[in-house]
């Protein structure tokens, strides 16, 4: 993986930063904050780790096809990438919605940058306490 420098902050997604047991995303699921929009939806629950994580709930269902939900998956962890060192140290569970398939990339970033900022701004009382 290639390490992108900004300032003095790596810019990349590796495995610590990852919600991956189902019981993690459980926990997050029953004690987080939903937060939303009309492309994607977000559970945000405080965590202890120092830095935040993110899993990603991608349904057939919604999504689509596989080639649909890899694109969207990928677009949801480049924007975390680029965005985690202005996130507090939170759990985060994206999930899309149905209008999120086939939307233009340009759309789904500037949606899931939004969403980055509610979540920072919203969570940064709860972090803090």
């Amino acid at each position: 993986m290639t390490r992108v420098s900004a300032g003095r902050q790596q810019l990349t997604h590796s495995q610590e930063r990852r919600l991956r047991r189902k019981r993690e995303f459980d926990a997050v699921y029953a004690h987080g904050r939903r937060f939303g929009n009309s492309f994607f939806g977000v559970a945000a629950c405080v965590n202890d780790k120092g830095w935040p994580r993110l899993g990603l709930a991608v349904a057939v269902k919604t999504a689509g096809n596989a080639v649909e939900r890899n694109r969207i998956r990928r677009m949801i962890r480049e924007s975390f990438r680029l965005h985690q060192h202005q996130i507090p140290a939170l759990d985060l569970v994206v999930s899309a919605r149905v209008r999120a398939r086939g939307t233009v990339a340009t759309q789904l970033r500037a949606q899931l940058e939004s969403l980055w900022q509610e979540v920072r701004i919203k969570c940064a009382s709860s972090h803090s306490s």
